[in-house]
Parts: structure tokens; sequence; C-alpha cells
């Protein structure tokens, strides 16, 4: 059974009901019929949180999808069919919602202004970072990305998601902004974030991570460094405030 992904549609949601379809144990793993609780991937940590019914406590330890989603816990799992409240960690996943949308404003800002695509991206909760096709960014360079970034941030653009066919998606999509290659063949339909602009997107990204609903929910921006990743490749850092 395929979990539903609660936190595709809306990921401001820090609680909810779900139905244990699956345990299995070594380490202890339940299977619920749906979920708030994001797994790892696309360079977005898995969120944490609990499970509680009854007054039993589960911590979430962990999250993982691979032919479903499963949530680590820390004790022998309740039983099949048991209902369960599931609570996040949600200054954990806020955080991530605010860095991974940062990412996508960055990402949209290097390839228009300095026609560098992005070639991968890792977040935490308290920093990130992107890799991207370029050959040397200057100090001066991270001063006017840092200084753009935060004025995008107070534009206070909207941040819209939809799901699309991907057959459809690379035949209308401009595939530099979608990154559909980085994505497995085996999906099909895609879920696009937007980023709005004044004459159309300002970015158009196939992703299933969680995002803030408008850039001015991200913070201020700080450029915290950059290093080369080899031949026409820079790493840049930042950090976010507040």
């Amino acid at each position: 059974m395929d979990t539903e992904a609660l936190y595709l549609d809306d990921p401001s949601v820090r609680e909810f009901e779900a139905v244990v379809v699956r345990t299995l144990e070594d380490p202890s793993r339940v299977v619920l019929d749906r979920t708030q609780f994001y797994p790892e991937g696309g360079g977005q940590p898995a969120d944490r949180g609990r499970l509680h019914v009854d007054g039993r406590e589960w911590t979430v330890a962990d999250v993982q999808k691979r032919d479903t989603v499963y949530h680590e816990l820390d004790g022998e799992p309740p039983e099949t069919g048991t209902t369960v409240v599931g609570e996040l960690d949600w200054e954990r996943r806020h955080a991530h919602m605010r860095y991974h949308t940062a990412q996508h404003l960055l990402s949209a800002l290097l390839l228009d202004e300095y026609d560098a695509p992005t070639r991968g991206n890792q977040l935490y909760a308290d920093r990130a970072r992107i890799d991207v096709e370029h050959d040397r960014f200057t100090e001066s360079d991270l001063g006017d990305v840092e200084a753009r970034m935060n004025e995008l941030v107070t534009d206070g653009r909207e941040v819209t998601w939809f799901t699309m066919d991907r057959e459809r998606a690379e035949r209308e999509l401009d595939p530099e902004r979608t990154r559909i290659e980085l994505l497995p063949d085996s999906i099909r339909e895609l879920r696009i974030v937007e980023i709005a602009g004044e004459d159309g997107p300002y970015d158009r990204t196939a992703c299933a991570g969680t995002h803030v609903r408008n850039t001015s929910g991200i913070g201020a921006v700080r450029m915290t460094g950059r290093e080369t990743g080899g031949s026409d490749r820079e790493r840049l850092r930042f950090e976010l405030e507040g």
C-alpha cells in the first residue's frame, strides 16, 4: 500500500490522524495509510516528531521512502489497525520549508543572472548549500547575490504548486528551470513548484519538497561562503535569519 503524502498538499499542518497498516522490527518501523512526515529526499532531511495513542508515545526518529513511507520508532511499534496521532517537530519542518524555498529562489537567481544551472543541493535546519555549474564566484558576487536574494524575499512573491504529467512537462516547460532530468524515469506525474514573477513565474521547478507559501516567509538570507567543487563547479553556502 502506498502511503498518502499529506505534506504534498499542505505542509503547514502540524498534527494528523492515521492508521497503522504495517509494522516491522529491527529497526522498529510502521507504515501509515497517510502521513505528514516528510521522508528524506531531494536534498531535504526527513521530518522528526512523535506518534501517540491512549497514553502511549513513540518518537519518530527517521522517515524514509522506498516502496512506501517507513517511520522509524524508538520502541515496539503499535499494532496494525491502530489509529494514531502524528505530531511534527514543527521547528525542524518549518526550517526545512524556509531553506528549501530559499534554494529554489537562489537557483533561479543564479541561472538568470550568472547562467549557472543548479546541479545539487543539501538542506539542514540551520544552513544549506547549493552546487552549480560556474567558473568562480568572487566575494563581490556573493555580496550581490545576497542583496538580490533579500530583495526577492522582501518582494513577498507567492509560492504555489500543482501536478503535471511528465510527458507534458517535458514538452512544455523549460528544462533548465524545471530540472526534470534529475528525477528518476519511473516518476511519471510531477509536482511543479512555482515562485511568482512579474511576467510569468520567476522559478518553476519539479520538486516534491515542502515550501513556505510566500518568499517573505524565508527570512533574511546571508551568503556564508563558497568553494570550488571541481572543473566549472562552485558550491555556495547560505544561512537564514529570523
